[in-house]
């Protein structure tokens, strides 16, 4: 694959952390801003993943059904112009609805990526760019916090969201003059939505891709509880200021980026479905430490520890985990990688509202949801994925 394409690629898979990160360090602030509770200015990041996670839904099919460039110019412009309309929300429930139409573009871009990939490459090498999808991806978690930290200090909330529609734009625009279509026309499928509904049923019924794709978006569940929460947990319970928690949400990025980057090294040797098992089964050791911490009131640097270690888990578990579901789906990519955005995101969209039940001072729903994901994910892989 042509170095700017994957480059271009790694760019397009950012609108999850694009979309959710960068206003984290802003979103104790929004609850104020709005006069809103911690359960509803949560559910702004609700409506977003759940958005993204539709998004993806729709924009598969329409990839696999009319090409893969046109969905995805489509879906970028979407995502600029919502962005501007986050900025000018007056309330937190218009900023929610808008939201989730900032999602549903947003998760074209994501989507599509992941096609693209299929499109060209299968088994380990399609391991290997997936791995650089997550390197790649990996340097948006890292600088869009500290880049919405910066932006709180010289503006408010709403400042971030003309951020994002800034980056929206400059997209379309690289998009335009580096993805090429990689769909032929005879490849593509135009059956309409009753074709589309018997395709993912027979997704969901086929068990060289369902365990996969199942234990891949519980598992991620995981680590959305530490998105949706850490912010509170280290900010609002810790004392810590917005810019250092930007800080060790940087620190933590890198490390799922080392990882992504020592699963790319290890897939040819130890192969896919194995690092894919290793990485859940790293997921639900964090957890496990994290709910530990979040018990006992431990001091904040063994809550720091916990959570870098469970982040570290889905370098191996996010590329690894999407290689094994669509290895088994090479006519149906744009379908396959939307279900599994479906899921990954339709169960962060659940996560968000459960890990602030407590308030915004509450640690232990977060560890409980942590823990559920975490060994419901490994046990999936255990019971139903054979060697």
């Amino acid at each position: 694959m042509p170095r700017d394409l994957i480059w271009t690629l790694g760019a397009l898979s950012m609108f999850g952390p694009l979309s959710t990160d960068m206003y984290l360090p802003g979103l104790p602030s929004l609850t104020r801003s709005l006069h809103a509770s911690a359960p509803a200015a949560q559910l702004t990041l609700t409506a977003s993943v759940l958005g993204i996670a539709l998004g993806q839904l729709l924009a598969g099919p329409v990839s696999d059904a009319r090409g893969r460039r046109l969905a995805l110019l489509t879906g970028l412009v979407g995502f600029s112009v919502t962005s501007l309309l986050c900025a000018i929300s007056p309330s937190v429930w218009v900023l929610i609805i808008v939201r989730l139409l900032q999602g549903l573009a947003g998760g074209t871009g994501i989507v599509v990526a992941r096609a693209v990939v299929r499109d060209l490459y299968d088994g380990t090498t399609a391991a290997r760019m997936f791995a650089m999808l997550v390197i790649i991806s990996g340097v948006a978690p890292i600088f869009a916090p500290l880049i919405g930290g910066q932006v709180l200090a010289l503006s408010s909330w709403r400042g971030i969201f003309l951020v994002l529609a800034v980056i929206g734009a400059l997209l379309v625009v690289l998009a335009m003059m580096r993805v090429p279509e990689t769909l032929a026309v005879e490849s593509r499928h135009t059956g309409g939505l009753r074709e589309t509904l018997r395709v993912f049923r027979r997704l969901l019924k086929d068990r060289s891709y369902a365990p996969f794709a199942a234990s891949f978006a519980i598992g991620f569940g995981a680590m959305f509880a530490y998105i949706a929460g850490g912010s509170y947990a280290l900010e609002n319970v810790y004392g810590i200021s917005a810019q250092a928690f930007s800080a060790v949400f940087a620190a933590n990025s890198i490390g799922l980026l080392l990882a992504s980057q020592a699963s790319r090294h290890l897939v040819g040797r130890v192969g896919p479905l194995p690092l894919f098992r290793q990485g859940l089964v790293l997921t639900a050791v964090g957890a496990v430490a994290t709910l530990i911490v979040c018990i006992t009131h431990a001091d904040v640097w063994f809550l720091i520890g916990s959570l870098f270690f469970l982040v570290c888990s889905q370098g191996l578990v996010l590329p690894n985990g999407m290689a094994a579901a669509m290895g088994s789906q090479p006519n149906a990519l744009g379908s396959a990688a939307g279900l599994i955005g479906l899921g990954q995101f339709g169960i962060g969209a659940l996560i968000a509202p459960l890990v602030g039940v407590g308030g915004a001072h509450d640690l232990l729903p977060m560890g409980i949801v942590m823990v559920t994901c975490g060994t419901l994910a490994l046990a999936i892989n255990l019971v139903f994925v054979r060697r």
